[in-house]
C-alpha cells in the first residue's frame, strides 16, 4: 500500500492545525455556523440528526493493521465504541464532539491517514475493486492508478469548488466489483492486442434523484494519458456543470442533457490541448507507485487444500462459511476471505472497537497486514493461506464475525437513515435487522441464493437501493414513513437501474412484500442456478406486481 513522504506528513499535519485554529473560532463564537459549515465539510465534519459526524477516507478501501487499530481506538476514546464501514469504503463515527475532531485528525495523520474530500463538492474517495491485487480474474491491479488519481486530485485547485460532489471508480476485472457504471467518472482497466495497459472510460453515472447508468466514452485510454485525460473531463464539467440548482449539478445531467456524443466531442478537443503537457504519466512514475502494491511474498502451502477438506467435513457451519465468504485468489494456496459486517439481525457496516482490533489482529498474523473495505459495507482479508482459514475462522467466530453470507440475502447494504442522518425520510436500520431476521436461517439463504437487497433512507441513494436486485427506498408521505420497492438493479458489469414496482409500503408491511417477492421469484425460476436477478430480466415484473398487489390485478 502507499506510504507517505515528508510532503505528505507535513500536508496533512499543516491541515490538522489549520482546522484546529478553525474549531476553536466556531467553539468561540468568532465563527458562525454558516461560515464554519464550508470549513468543516473540507474536513470530513457533518452535522447529523443529533451530534456531529466524521467521516474518514480510507482510499480505494486499503489499510494495515495499525491503521485499523488506530480506527479501534478513535471509536473507543472518542465516540460510543463503534464506526460505521460505508458504501465510498470509508468510515463514519457518528458521536464524536466537535472539540474533540482536530485532536482526532492528528492521531489520524500518525498512521498516515485523513478525512480530506470526504465531503464538499470536490473529487471524493477514489474507490476500487476490493479484491485489488488478489483476484484471479483481474487483468491489473487498479490500485496504482487509484492512488495516481488520489495525489492528483488531493486539494486540486481548478477542482475543490466543483458544481457537484464527484466520484472516480475503478476496476481492473471483467467481473466489475467497483460499481464504475454508476459513478461520475468509472474506469475499467483492460489490455489491448498489444499486451499494453489502457482504461475503458465511462461518464455520467449515478444514483439518487435521478439515477443514471454511465456512457463509455472511451474504449482504450492509454495508462500515460490517465490524468490528462481526467483533467479534461473535469474542466468541461466546471465549466458547464449547473451551479443554479443542486439537483442538477452533477456531471450525469449534464451528459444527459448536451447528449453523450457532443460532450465527448468537447473532452476530446480539451484532451487535445493537454495530452502532451506534464499530466503526461512517465513510465518510471507508474513504476514507482505500483511498486508500493506489489503482491505479499505467497508461499506455496498446498498442505491447505487436504486441511480445508477435512475442516469441512467436519464442521459443517465453518464449510458453509468458506463456500460463501472465500474466493479463489491468484495464487491457488490462498483464497480472500470476506468479513461479513451483516450478523443475522444487526446493523449492516458497524464494527465494534474490539472487533476492529481483532480484524488488525488476524490480518497481522495470517493475511500479510493487509486489510480492505468494500463498498458492500464489508472487510476483506485478501491474502489468507487455505492452510490458516480454520485458525481465522476460530477467530473470527469468537469475535462475531464469521457469518456466511457474502451475497445472499442478509448480506443488506443500508445507510443510516433516520436513526442518524439529518436528510432521511425513513429508518434504514431497523428495517435491514427485520428483514435479516426474516431469512437468517442457512437453510433459507442457500435456498434463495446470490440476492443483493439495498436500502436507502432518502432519494440521496447512500445506500445504493438504485442497484439492488431489490431496492427499498424510505420516502416520506403525509408525515410518515413509507417505502417504495424497485426490483432489477444491479452495479455490475451489466449494470442496470431498478425499476419501480407499484405504490409504496408501510413499514411494518415491507418484510412481507420482500417475502412475497422472493416466494414468486423461488416458484418461477427455471433451476436452482438461475439467480433472482436472471429470473427478473427473463420474466419482467409483472408476475411480482401480480403477487404484491392482488387487488389491482384482479380488477385488471
Amino acid at each position: 500500500m502507499y506510504r507517505y513522504d515528508e510532503f505528505d506528513h507535513a500536508f496533512v499535519h499543516g491541515r490538522v492545525e489549520q482546522f484546529r485554529d478553525q474549531v476553536q473560532r466556531r467553539l468561540s463564537g468568532e465563527l458562525a455556523e454558516d461560515a464554519f459549515k464550508p470549513l468543516r465539510l473540507m474536513n470530513g465534519v457533518y452535522l447529523q440528526l443529533h451530534a456531529y459526524m466524521l467521516r474518514v477516507a480510507i482510499p480505494y478501501g486499503t489499510l494495515n493493521a495499525k491503521q485499523m487499530r488506530m480506527l479501534a481506538h478513535i471509536a473507543r476514546k472518542y465516540d460510543r465504541g463503534y464506526g460505521h464501514f460505508t458504501t465510498r469504503q470509508n468510515i463514519q463515527y457518528n458521536w464524536p464532539r466537535l472539540a474533540d475532531t482536530p485532536d482526532i485528525l492528528a492521531e489520524l495523520s500518525s498512521v498516515e491517514m485523513h478525512a480530506l474530500q470526504t465531503s464538499g463538492n470536490c473529487i471524493r474517495n477514489v474507490t476500487a475493486d476490493h479484491f485489488a491485487g488478489a483476484a484471479a480474474d483481474e487483468v491489473a491491479d487498479p490500485r496504482p492508478y487509484a492512488e495516481i488519481l488520489r495525489q492528483w486530485s488531493s486539494v486540486h485547485p481548478e477542482f475543490s469548488f466543483l458544481p457537484r460532489k464527484f466520484k472516480i471508480a475503478v476496476t481492473g476485472a471483467e467481473r466489475d466489483r467497483a460499481a464504475i457504471q454508476v459513478h461520475d467518472i468509472g474506469l475499467h482497466l483492460k489490455k489491448n492486442e498489444k499486451g499494453e495497459i489502457g482504461f475503458a472510460v465511462y461518464v455520467g453515472g449515478g444514483q439518487g434523484r435521478t439515477p443514471m447508468i454511465a456512457k463509455k466514452i472511451n474504449d482504450f485510454l492509454p495508462e500515460a494519458d490517465l490524468l490528462s485525460y481526467t483533467t479534461a473531463i473535469m474542466r468541461v464539467y466546471n465549466l458547464h456543470g449547473r451551479r443554479d440548482n443542486k439537483y442538477k449539478a452533477r456531471i450525469k445531467i449534464l451528459v444527459h442533457e448536451t447528449g453523450a456524443e457532443e460532450l465527448t466531442r468537447q473532452i476530446e478537443a480539451e484532451f487535445a490541448e493537454l495530452k502532451n503537457s506534464e499530466l503526461k504519466l512517465p513510465d518510471n512514475d507508474i513504476a514507482a507507485i505500483t511498486a508500493y502494491f506489489a503482491l505479499p511474498d505467497l508461499k506455496q502451502r498446498p498442505e491447505g487444500w487436504e486441511s480445508v477438506a477435512r475442516w469441512k467435513k467436519a464442521d459443517p457451519e465453518f464449510a458453509r462459511w468458506v463456500d460463501q465468504n472465500v474466493q479463489p485468489h491468484k495464487h491457488p494456496d490462498h483464497g480472500m476471505v470476506t468479513v461479513s459486517l451483516k450478523p443475522i439481525g444487526g446493523i449492516p457496516g458497524d464494527a465494534s472497537d474490539a472487533q476492529m482490533d481483532i480484524v488488525a489482529d488476524i490480518a497481522e498474523e495470517y493475511a500479510f497486514d493487509e486489510i480492505r473495505i468494500s463498498h458492500e459495507q464489508n472487510i476483506i482479508l485478501p491474502h489468507v493461506a487455505l492452510a490458516d482459514l480454520e485458525p481465522v475462522y476460530r477467530a473470527l467466530q469468537g469475535a462475531g464475525l464469521a457469518t456466511a453470507n457474502a451475497g445472499l440475502i442478509t448480506d443488506i447494504i443500508a445507510c443510516p437513515g433516520l436513526d442518524y442522518c439529518a436528510l432521511a425520510n425513513a429508518r434504514s436500520i431497523p428495517l435491514s435487522q427485520e428483514i435479516s431476521n426474516r431469512f437468517g436461517s442457512a437453510e433459507r439463504q442457500a435456498e434463495i441464493g446470490e440476492l443483493k437487497i439495498k436500502i436507502s433512507g432518502c432519494i440521496n441513494a447512500c445506500g445504493h437501493h438504485h442497484v439492488g436486485h431489490i431496492g427499498l427506498l424510505g420516502v416520506e408521505k403525509k408525515g410518515a414513513e413509507l417505502y417504495q420497492i424497485t426490483l432489477g438493479g444491479s452495479g455490475d458489469e451489466n449494470s442496470s437501474i431498478g425499476e419501480i414496482i407499484g405504490r409504496g409500503f408501510e413499514p411494518e408491511k415491507v418484510t412481507d412484500a420482500v417475502e412475497t417477492i422472493v416466494d414468486t421469484y423461488l416458484g418461477l425460476r427455471l433451476s436452482k442456478d438461475e439467480t433472482f436477478l436472471e429470473a427478473y430480466r427473463r420474466v419482467g415484473q409483472q408476475p411480482f406486481k401480480e403477487a404484491l398487489y392482488p387487488a389491482a390485478a384482479a380488477a385488471a
